[in-house]
């Protein structure tokens, strides 16, 4: 260990020297399997030559051009986007360093469009309950994560809340095709009470990533909020920095249900962990409000940095050529029924969920009454500790309030053996962890 301590917090993670396929190799050489896809990031797989090939080539051509400036990577990019991946609705781009910056410049978006139309008593932002959304402090703030605020409370601003969906939790007595009004309904409470003409937006997941481990809403859910927004005139922005470009097998996660978003942020699949690169796309009335107001949609230094922009491109290409969003949905059904199969009779797992090559388990002290193991049982982390020991990387979830959360996100180049193979890893890991604390 050398002078300068690093990470801040240690941890006992192994040193990973390089990274191919669906496999981390550490510094005896040893392989262990990425069920995480590193945080739910790796899509097409690790150590794609021809990726780190045309960041190279745009690196000696450019190196470091200021965002506002069109660079050739920035137009391809923006060119690939509009062409073939994003819905006709969205026609305006800004691009960041990653999820916590765009997720900011989607919140301050919001606001300025709604000052830009005169709604100027509209300054308050809406998150959810269960939900992350970046590491400043108005994301960490607008996310409801309550263990990433520790320390900070003092500090952070006020942003409302609304409820998460959590059809597991749901109170008893809910019926579930009522499931949705239930959670609408209470968003439509806070929205009167604070007075509709005061907000300005909504920030939300539409499905909940590993803060609550791929919750799912119930069906009505996102038509319901929708119309919602429509009714007060509040934005909805949409955070898939975790869902976005195929993870839950739909280019983006909303598609699972008939609407659009007013904002779209997107960050981990975006450039698929070659390269730090967010991306935040709006609809036209957005865009031109704000731009005929004379505001100004400041860049980070690094946003569309043109390396980056170039390996988003490749990654793009790469998921349309090898059909890998489809076989995001194709591999995750398999996922699904094999972790069911395995699941969803154990004492100790309340649940498995998600979508597409998004899943996750939830860990209970007792299946029949939900109740939690406690917070110094350290549940999660003792399945991802067991996991790594067989050479398995698993990705802890959970908010603190909400824990025992293990969530999985492998690249999507992953073959029905090495799933079963995941699978029967996380059993192991869970029965070891719960012999442990029992």
């Amino acid at each position: 260990m050398g002078r300068l301590s690093w990470p801040f917090v240690a941890g006992a993670f192994p040193t990973i020297e390089r990274a191919e396929g669906v496999y981390l190799y550490d510094a005896s050489g040893a392989a262990i399997l990425d069920a995480a896809g590193g945080a739910v990031v790796t899509n097409i797989g690790h150590g794609r030559r021809r990726v780190a090939e045309a960041m190279a080539r745009s690196a000696s051509a450019t190196s470091y051009v200021v965002p506002p400036f069109p660079t050739p990577d920035r137009q391809a990019l923006v060119d690939l986007l509009g062409d073939h991946w994003l819905p006709t609705t969205m026609t305006r781009a800004h691009f960041a360093s990653g999820g916590t910056e765009a997720n900011e410049a989607a919140m301050k978006l919001a606001l300025q469009y709604q000052q830009a139309i005169g709604e100027t008593q509209r300054t308050k932002l809406m998150g959810r309950s269960i939900s992350y959304h970046g590491t400043t402090l108005s994301t960490a703030a607008i996310s409801g994560h309550p263990l990433r605020k520790r320390g900070l409370e003092s500090a952070l601003p006020s942003f409302l809340e609304v409820p998460s969906p959590y059809p597991l939790r749901a109170p008893c007595g809910i019926n579930h095709d009522q499931l949705a009004d239930f959670y609408v309904d209470q968003m439509r409470a806070v929205i009167d009470f604070e007075g509709p003409e005061t907000i300005a937006g909504l920030i939300a997941e539409p499905i909940t990533g590993s803060s609550g481990g791929a919750i799912v809403p119930p069906d009505a859910y996102w038509s319901k909020v929708r119309a919602l927004c429509d009714e007060f005139g509040i934005v909805l922005i949409l955070d898939e920095v975790m869902t976005g470009f195929g993870r839950t097998g739909k280019v983006f996660g909303y598609q699972h249900w008939p609407i659009t978003p007013d904002i779209l942020v997107s960050g981990k699949g975006l450039a698929g962990g070659y390269a730090p690169l967010g991306g935040v796309f709006t609809s036209e009335p957005i865009g031109t409000a704000i731009a005929n107001a004379g505001y100004q949609v400041m860049f980070n230094t690094f946003g569309a940095h043109p390396a980056a922009c170039a390996a988003a491109v490749e990654v793009l290409t790469i998921l349309s050529e090898e059909s890998l969003v489809q076989a995001a949905e194709e591999k995750g059904d398999y996922l699904h029924k094999r972790l069911q199969a395995e699941f969803s009779e154990h004492p100790y797992v309340a649940e498995v969920r998600g979508r597409g090559l998004l899943a996750a388990i939830e860990v209970v002290a007792s299946r029949d009454t939900l109740a939690r193991f406690e917070p110094e049982a350290m549940m999660t982390s003792k399945i991802v500790a067991e996991g790594l020991q067989r050479g398995v990387f698993f990705y802890a979830g959970g908010t603190g309030e909400v824990r025992d959360i293990v969530c999985m996100g492998p690249p999507f180049v992953i073959s029905l053996e090495e799933i079963d193979h995941l699978v029967s890893i996380l059993r192991q890991a869970v029965d070891a962890a719960v012999e442990q604390v029992n």
